[in-house]
């Protein structure tokens, strides 16, 4: 069942239920198993900083990503993540070419504020994020407006944004003093060459 999230500049469509437990666990056990996860670092005011999660790239040969410094170059789609890919198209009805995959370990690891506005994005990108594993929270904060969200993303879950939400939203996914499993998350984008 779809839900559209009622959000001011920008369009947030969730799909609590997008693959069944088993097909989740499967996708799971897969990509934890099977993804070679990357251990980058960041520079945060001068200082630098482990990413607080493991992640990989995959896509097309020239979907080449950067962000805070990471020069990203794609990994050789599996067969896997193509059919992954091909029922997100499917749903929300864009192509995509590429995936940032993202483990978060426990509790700990985390993703800060930001936006996915970066330039090979394109002007209002369409990011396609999928859960597996432990539901985690996702907040968001309105750049200019006194506005917060926030969703508990459930395992199965499809996560759309669309429109102008990059340019008006950054998001989250904060740590947790709770003991949490492990979680993958899978964001599908496209990249403009």
């Amino acid at each position: 069942m779809k839900k559209i999230i009622p959000i001011q500049d920008g369009e947030l469509i969730y799909f609590p239920h997008f693959i069944e437990v088993n097909v989740a666990q499967d996708w799971f056990d897969y990509l934890y198993n099977n993804t070679p996860w990357r251990k980058d670092q960041i520079k945060i005011f001068g200082k630098v900083h482990d990413v607080p999660r493991l992640q990989a790239w995959y896509g097309d040969e020239d979907a080449i990503y950067s962000y805070s410094n990471i020069d990203l170059k794609p990994l050789k789609w599996t067969e896997k993540l193509l059919s992954i890919k091909s029922l997100v198209e499917r749903k929300s009805t864009v192509e995509f070419n590429s995936v940032l995959i993202n483990l978060y370990r426990d509790g700990k690891d985390s993703n800060g504020w930001h936006s996915d506005d970066e330039k090979e994005l394109g002007t209002n990108p369409e990011i396609a994020s999928i859960t597996l594993g432990q539901d985690r929270t996702f907040k968001l904060k309105h750049k200019v407006r006194d506005f917060t969200e926030k969703l508990n993303l459930e395992n199965g879950s499809l996560l759309i944004m669309r429109g102008k939400m990059q340019h008006h939203w950054k998001h989250q996914i904060p740590k947790s003093k709770k003991k949490l499993k492990p979680r993958i998350n899978l964001t599908f984008r496209k990249i403009i060459t």
